[in-house]
């Protein structure tokens, strides 16, 4: 019974950091799951709902109420954190990543080295460089509010989806690229259910569709699959790295950046 509680406590904990983080630009929902241990069980639950409905609905219902908890109380103060101390908060994530490399490793069970794993790595960077490279057409509902519109907003939802679960490619930078974040942002404090709806059911319908393809690839193919996400978590890089430190701030990011690595390296290492 401790052990159950215990489980369900770390996994809430989990949670709120991955909600707390979903916001800032540049930093993956999917990556932070996959850094704190937690992706392959939220992927599990998700694509396997209906073989154990209570286990999956307790777990996913947790990790739910914990994202939204965090993304209510810590994304604004992490963003405000962000704009005054730039530098060493992208330092502390970007050491958050590097302390996620040793979780890749034993995730794809890799036992000792082939030419083929830097090839997995460079095919996962390489898709993410292409995401943050691709010019993506904007998607807006200012023009007309009609089907094509809404089947555009559905797409707009599906490709979301596929950011959202996979690991290195930021839900917000998606939006972004999309022209539809400053749009999403305001349709949700607004509560505007002809923009949300649309967009909505194409993000549910990526989610289930995605994450059973991603299920059946980390069961059947481990090794590529933890490899090529991997590869998603070291392009986010690209995106968070804020240039080189100047000054004494430099041993100010060296300290953030040691301090992700190891809160990171810590958390991960520990089963839910």
């Amino acid at each position: 019974m401790f052990t159950f509680m215990r489980n369900y406590v770390v996994t809430f904990a989990k949670s709120l950091v991955v909600g707390s983080t979903m916001l800032v630009p540049g930093v993956s929902g999917g990556s932070m799951a996959m850094i704190l241990g937690i992706y392959t069980k939220l992927i599990s639950s998700v694509s396997s709902f209906m073989k154990n409905k209570f286990r999956n609905s307790l777990f996913l219902t947790i990790f739910l109420a914990g994202s939204l908890i965090g993304i209510v109380s810590f994304s604004k103060p992490i963003l405000h954190l962000i704009e005054t101390y730039p530098m060493p908060m992208l330092y502390f994530f970007m050491g958050a990543v590097a302390g996620s490399v040793p979780l890749m490793f034993r995730e794809a069970k890799l036992t000792k080295f082939s030419w083929t794993v830097p090839i997995y790595v460079a095919i996962g960077f390489l898709i993410v460089l292409f995401f943050e490279m691709s010019p993506i057409s904007n998607v807006t509902t200012n023009d007309a509010t009609n089907w094509y519109t809404y089947l555009l907003l559905v797409v707009a939802g599906f490709i979301a989806a596929i950011a959202l679960v996979l690991p290195g490619i930021s839900v917000s930078y998606m939006l972004l690229l999309m022209g539809l974040y400053d749009e999403t942002m305001r349709a949700a404090s607004e509560f505007y259910l002809p923009f949300l709806i649309p967009l909505g059911f194409g993000l549910v319908v990526g989610i289930l569709l995605t994450t059973k393809l991603l299920e059946n690839l980390m069961q059947n193919y481990p090794q590529p699959t933890f490899l090529i996400i991997l590869g998603f978590i070291l392009g986010s890089i690209l995106e968070l790295y804020p240039g080189i430190p100047q000054n004494e701030e430099i041993f100010i990011c060296a300290l953030t950046l040691i301090l992700g690595f190891g809160i990171i390296k810590y958390i991960s290492s520990k089963d839910v």
